[in-house]
């Protein structure tokens, strides 16, 4: 690799530092390239990417950014997981190296915040965007259904209809 090309991959690094939602880093010593490739596969269905750099690189990407601090977890063989979605990527690792003990994870950041392993493992514990926007979807739908059906409802359904959502409102 010439310095031309050090140089652009150290700028493509620093950008995914500053513009990823979570970045994870891990070891992943022993892996195969079929298991790596099932790893990357996993991270595109949700958005993420996957990237093996030399650490000296990444270190130099890392100068000046808010996540600095990951720096010391780039020894050995590394791979860098990102995604724009602050969830997505600590989900996808997560759950790959429950199922794969080459996977180890070291720890990450997830903006300005620097996690360790406990961390990740919390962050991959929240529920996604997809799963936030649609929780929110079924809470703002749930009373237009409920009211929608006590119209067309008999009277005496609509009374006792009212009255559970009077004990609720109290409750």
């Amino acid at each position: 690799m010439d310095r031309a090309q050090k140089e652009k991959l150290v700028e493509e690094l620093g950008q995914i530092f500053e513009s990823s939602g979570v970045v994870v880093v891990s070891h992943y010593e022993g892996m195969t390239v079929a298991e790596m490739q099932d790893l990357r596969a996993q991270m595109r269905e949700v958005g993420g990417s996957v990237r093996v750099a030399k650490n000296k690189l990444a270190k130099i990407a890392l100068e000046g950014k808010a996540c600095e601090s990951i720096a010391e977890h780039l020894t050995g063989m590394t791979v860098i997981a990102f995604s724009e979605d602050p969830v997505a990527a600590a989900k996808v690792v997560d759950g790959y190296a429950k199922k794969n003990d080459k996977l180890v994870i070291l720890g990450g950041a997830m903006g300005d915040s620097v996690l360790d392993v406990a961390g990740v493992k919390a962050v991959a514990a929240m529920p996604s965007r997809e799963e936030l926007i649609a929780s929110i979807v079924g809470c703002i739908g749930a009373p237009a259904s409920n009211i929608a059906g006590a119209i067309g409802a008999p009277a005496s359904n609509i009374a006792s209809i009212l009255s559970t959502i009077e004990e609720k409102a109290a409750a």
